[in-house]
């Protein structure tokens, strides 16, 4: 299973105890996976979109809990039309139908449902931070997916509409997590990138096994780029030193092979000799080694020195300054 499948699947067993919850569940689960149809003078019926079966599995969980409805049946939906495949019509009594569609405010006391269009649920169900909670997580369940964290980290909900993503983006904000709603396509993104946010929003959405392994996989993803950096950064400073000492070696070697080095105070022959005697030793080692011992500063002082006066004597012998 990936990890996106691993987070639903936890998500799918989380059934909420209270009722205000329940509904804020419901609302997130049907409006990605239900229709209503029906109308003051019809009866009322619901259609469920069974391809996503842990989804359906937790909306016909939660409709026995809250509105107490016993075995649910469903029948094929207008089969043979495209349109409708994947479709299932419910066999739930229509006031059964409409009491729920009242429930998650499809419905308004008059019997008219307000229609699927805008798909956002409404407001006074979200006014509870448990309710925000469980709305996010079901609505993840049914249109979200998550990256695997060892790759990447980004989380998304696919909304069908911008009024729905609009309203994701507040709930996910009411939180203090950033979020960005792009168009792909015919569907609103919303997205979010940010590590920590991604972690808070497994937990608020009732992931917290997910959570855990999404933190131990960046952890260990930090730790190997951290560990990559210093190794690069060791490899560099090794590159600079050896070049360094290269040249170093060379300057030495050519006053060396015109007499001069003989010439030079005995601190600048002292130095050059422990430079060809130890030709990879960082400057601070070979201070360490000199006698009396000398500071980082001062062996980077009288190498320096050598080397101009090569310089200087390759440019003009006569008027070297040694």
């Amino acid at each position: 299973m990936s990890f996106s499948s691993d987070v639903k699947a936890e998500i799918a067993g989380n059934i909420p105890s209270s009722k205000h919850c329940r509904t804020a569940s419901l609302a997130a689960l049907l409006s990605c996976t239900g229709r209503f149809e029906g109308g003051p003078e019809d009866d009322y019926v619901l259609f469920l979109y069974t391809d996503n079966s842990e989804a359906v599995r937790k909306c016909f969980t939660l409709l026995s809990k809250t509105i107490n409805i016993g075995t649910v049946s469903c029948v094929p939906a207008g089969e043979g039309r495209r349109e409708q495949r994947g479709w299932m019509r419910t066999e739930l009594p229509s006031d059964t139908v409409r009491e729920l569609a009242q429930k998650i405010r499809v419905c308004d006391s008059s019997g008219n449902l307000r229609g699927d269009r805008d798909r956002k649920a409404a407001p006074e169900l979200l006014e509870r931070r448990c309710c925000r909670r469980n709305y996010l997580g079901d609505l993840f369940l049914c249109c979200g997916s998550i990256s695997d964290p060892r790759k990447e980290y980004h989380l998304e909900w696919g909304c069908s509409s911008m009024e729905q993503a609009s309203q994701l983006q507040e709930v996910i904000l009411s939180f203090g997590i950033e979020a960005k709603v792009v168009l792909r396509k015919k569907l609103y993104v919303v997205y979010v990138k940010d590590s920590n946010g991604i972690v808070d929003l497994l937990n608020l959405m009732g992931a917290p096994v997910s959570m855990m392994e999404m933190e131990n996989r960046r952890i260990l993803k930090e730790l190997r780029n951290s560990v990559n950096r210093r190794v690069n950064c060791e490899a560099a400073n090794i590159g600079k030193t050896v070049s360094a000492s290269g040249k170093q070696i060379s300057d030495i070697r050519f006053l060396e092979e015109k007499g001069v080095l003989k010439t030079l105070p005995e601190s600048l022959r002292k130095m050059a000799d422990l430079r060809l005697q130890y030709p990879d030793t960082p400057l601070r080692e070979l201070g360490e080694l000199a006698v009396p011992p000398i500071g980082k500063s001062g062996v980077n002082h009288r190498l320096r020195r050598l080397s101009m006066i090569a310089e200087k004597y390759r440019t003009d012998p006569r008027n070297a300054d040694l």
